[in-house]
């Protein structure tokens, strides 16, 4: 029996998606994400029944959401940490999608200059000095 709200997606390692971060300082890897919740890796405890909040990169920007943890497990050990799964569930609807991430209006509204090409003049092929070298 299918529980989950929403679909849930994974989420690539280069997308702005695949890191959060919590409001105390650490560090969460986004496994998978849907739009009420996303499995993350961290070292940290996470408990579940604990409410945090994260700051999320999403397509509608740089965002803090509350969320709860739902469960968490221990998902590998080495020798100078732990690393845990937690599903967290967020208290509101976010936007999960792979395409779209906004881009702040200051940057979308600059015109580029595309500058001149380097080097100003057709290149000889040769060196030529202007000035007599001495010994």
């Amino acid at each position: 029996m299918e529980r989950r709200r929403a679909l849930r997606r994974f989420v690539g390692a280069g997308e702005p998606l695949a890191t959060a971060r919590l409001r105390t300082g650490g560090q969460l890897r986004i496994l998978d994400a849907s739009s009420w919740g996303a499995l993350a890796e961290t070292t940290e405890r996470l408990l579940p029944g604990r409410h945090l909040d994260v700051h999320i990169v999403s397509a509608q920007g740089r965002m803090l959401v509350r969320s709860r943890v739902a469960r968490a497990f221990v998902a590998r050990l080495e020798a100078d940490a732990i690393h845990y799964h937690a599903a967290l569930s967020f208290d509101r609807a976010l936007d999960v999608r792979a395409d779209g991430y906004v881009m702040p209006a200051v940057l979308a509204a600059v015109e580029t200059d595309r500058g001149t090409r380097y080097p100003l003049r057709e290149f000889a092929g040769d060196i030529e000095f202007t000035e007599r070298l001495s010994a």
